[in-house]
């Protein structure tokens, strides 16, 4: 087994136990967050209901660090999710450690008006 396979086993482990405790509903979606090498991914999501409520990602975002780009990823989700009446949400980071890509996009949340 090389090194990659077993980090992704590992963040798969931690994203089950997270799962197994987190729940969204539609008064307050889950902020599920994929990042890949190259981009970041976040959506809220009705787990009640098994729908994804709002998304978004930096596939069309140039501008900007990994880091500077996840964090207007943020701001970008939580004004969607403003603009559909949600205002707080339950935070999923995926098994990932809560720092670098994933806090900016926290943080960039944060500041465009989710509560978590």
């Amino acid at each position: 087994m090389n090194k990659t396979t077993y980090k992704t086993m590992k963040r798969k482990r931690r994203h089950g136990r997270v799962r197994a405790k987190v729940s969204g509903t539609s008064i307050r979606p889950r902020l599920s967050v994929f990042r890949s090498n190259r981009y970041i991914y976040a959506q809220l999501i009705d787990d009640q209901e098994k729908r994804t409520l709002v998304s978004f990602s930096d596939l069309n975002i140039t501008e900007g660090t990994k880091r500077e780009r996840a964090y207007t990823v943020g701001k970008k989700l939580a004004k969607k999710a403003k603009e559909k009446g949600i205002d707080s949400v339950v935070f999923d980071r995926s098994g990932y450690l809560y720092t670098g890509r994933v806090k900016a996009l926290a943080e960039g949340a944060r500041e465009g008006g989710l509560t978590f």
